[in-house]
């Protein structure tokens, strides 16, 4: 008995992807991207929220996704498995330190009333039973009609298979016919990508600030390395103006800078009054009179006030320092800027004693809290 395979008009229609199957691989390369981003990101910048929630992210999708998919896999489990007989184009061994040798078939499977196609299978083999899958050799295969790639070899066939696979003689089916997994086709790998990059993206943005910050830190150590204990850096710039009428009036305004390593915050207990005395030191009684100071994460500027009358300015000693974390804190996380958010905070005195702003940014817009010198609040304008 001959049966014919698959031929260049009658061959066995590639398998495409549906979009169910298209949205589990987008949902799972975005699930692969956000983990990985998230533990990147709440490492670098230490957003221990950040890298909890990269720990946890894959563990709910996982929950998420056995529970979803238990009706589709009811249905899968339903289906009647079709038994055809299959041609074994070729076997390669593969390595194994058991008496079981794994091998790896490509058969051509002839289903009754069907196109012919091909397909890879394994299936381990005692060493003694080997003779009975050479190549040209036929054999009794199962299969979901609606997922051929899953063909399995049946070892113990019913005898009524066992005897038609003894007499059958089947043609080839032409390479062209091989049915593979969706999930090894180009689109659900693209749309897999995809989302990697998409959701990698709506984590790193909004922490471009503090990753730079971390990686100017990083570069800015000589040893290549952020140490903790180190000092931090301070540099100082001065700009001049001149102007010209009988007489010459020089005006100098000097400013200072200093940023602090990726392990530290300038909210942390003690760190910013460290900071700014450190740009205060030997600058006489006159050096801790400023016109601004602007604060971020990890950085601090300070324009200090030239020598001249009627320029405004404030004592950095009198800064709220205790209440600024507070602050903070407020602006972050109570006025709706959403998670995460950047803040910045500048003090100045323009007209009247000083006063405090903090700036916080994020995915639902921007914040910004009002304070008196003592740190009171003193407005509130939410985002939106």
């Amino acid at each position: 008995m001959t049966i014919t395979g698959g031929t260049e008009t009658d061959e066995a229609a590639p398998v495409r992807d549906d979009s169910p199957r298209l949205v589990r691989g987008f949902l799972a390369g975005a699930v692969g991207g956000g983990t990985l981003a998230a533990l990147g990101v709440g490492y670098v910048v230490e957003n221990d929220a950040l890298f909890l929630t990269g720990l946890g992210l894959p563990l709910a999708a996982g929950v998420i996704a056995y529970v979803a998919g238990r009706p589709r896999r009811a249905r899968q489990a339903a289906v009647v498995p079709v038994t055809a007989l299959a041609r074994i184009e070729s076997v390669r061994a593969e390595s194994s330190d058991t008496g079981n040798v794994p091998l790896l078939f490509v058969l051509t499977v002839a289903p009754d009333g069907a196109p012919a196609f091909r397909v890879e299978t394994r299936l381990h083999v005692n060493l003694v039973d080997l003779p009975a899958y050479r190549p040209r050799g036929t054999v009794v295969v199962a299969y979901p009609p609606d997922r051929p790639w899953r063909t399995k070899i049946v070892e113990q066939p019913e005898p009524e298979w066992a005897a038609r696979a003894a007499d059958a003689a089947i043609d080839s089916a032409p390479e062209s016919a091989l049915v593979q997994s969706p999930s090894a086709q180009f689109e659900y790998a693209a749309v897999r990508f995809v989302g990697l990059l998409l959701a990698a993206a709506v984590v790193v943005v909004p922490f471009r600030g503090e990753l730079r910050d971390a990686f100017d830190a990083f570069g800015s150590d000589d040893s290549g390395r952020p140490s903790a204990t180190a000092e931090p850096s301070v540099s100082t710039s001065s700009s001049s103006s001149t102007t010209s009428s009988s007489t010459t009036v020089t005006s100098t305004s000097m400013t200072g800078t200093v940023t602090v390593g990726p392990r530290k915050s300038l909210l942390d207990e003690g760190e910013l009054r460290r900071a700014v005395a450190s740009l205060t030191k030997g600058r006489g009684t006159g050096g801790t009179r400023a016109i601004t100071v602007v604060v971020q994460e990890r950085l601090v500027s300070v324009v200090f006030a030239p020598d001249v009358d009627g320029v405004p300015r404030f004592d950095l000693n009198s800064l709220p320092y205790d209440r600024i974390p507070a602050l903070v804190e407020q602006a972050r996380t109570t006025l709706g800027a959403g998670t995460p958010a950047t803040w910045q905070l500048t003090a100045a005195r323009l007209t009247g004693p000083m006063t405090l702003r903090v700036t916080a940014t994020g995915p639902h817009g921007t914040a910004t809290l009002d304070a008196d010198a003592e740190g009171d609040v003193t407005h509130r304008t939410p985002a939106g």
